[in-house]
């Protein structure tokens, strides 16, 4: 009995370490309906959440396409901050689309299908447990432990939608686009310790939470499951 008791105290703990690298692999498009090179990267990206459970593909709709013909109907203030953010961290000269950030910090064209499998099948396990769950009308974000600083995000995304888009360099067309991100909020702060957040969901028909240190790279991911 007690040999089998400590298999199973081993099995737990083999699991719990085991968690933070079976976190997905973090890849965000930034995107805009306005840009007439943007939908093969937004049919990329449906595939990768059609197809693949290891990654978390987020699209990020722009604000600078907006007064180009076509106002976005989904683009956020805080996407084109974010994209800006990354351009300091990968040293861009400046913003553009489409573009992929794989866990922040690998950057690159985000129409290549080949750079992004590259990019997705070479990220390292995640360093840190992160796990989110609903409880009411709260979501509890829970953050294991680690070494280091991080910021703690809650994404609200909508899985999909399809726009006909009347004018700008898309005009005319109907546009796919999946896991749209609708809000994007800081939940709080994690400095290696342990650490239990409550949240109400933003906009967004689903949830995920980041882990990013100040460097950019996300550390910990979970997508709410169901």
């Amino acid at each position: 009995m007690r040999r089998a008791m400590i298999g199973l105290v081993l099995a737990a703990a083999l699991g719990s370490a085991g968690h933070a690298q079976e976190a997905p692999v973090v890849v965000e498009l930034f995107t805009s309906q306005g840009c007439s090179s943007c939908p093969p990267a937004d049919a990329f990206l449906t595939d990768l959440a059609r197809q693949r459970r290891d990654v978390l593909p987020l699209a990020y709709h722009v604000t600078y396409w907006d007064y180009l013909g076509w106002k976005d109907p989904y683009s956020l203030e805080a996407a084109t901050a974010r994209q800006r953010a990354y351009a300091r961290h990968l040293g861009d000269d400046g913003v553009y689309t489409p573009q992929m950030v794989v866990d922040g910090h690998t950057g690159f064209v985000g129409s290549s299908r080949a750079e992004g499998l590259r990019a997705i099948a070479s990220a390292a396990p995640k360093q840190v447990a992160v796990n989110v769950a609903r409880d009411g009308q709260a979501l509890v974000i829970k953050v294991g432990a680690g070494s280091g600083n991080a910021q703690v995000l809650l994404v609200g995304f909508d899985p999909s939608h399809e726009t006909p888009v009347g004018r700008g360099e898309n005009g005319g067309r109907t546009l796919l686009e999946t896991n749209i991100v609708r809000s994007l909020t800081a939940a709080g702060a994690w400095s290696g310790a342990p650490v239990e957040l409550r949240q109400p969901p933003g906009a967004g028909e689903s949830f995920a939470v980041l882990l990013q240190a100040a460097d950019g790279q996300i550390i910990g991911a979970a997508r709410l499951a169901g």
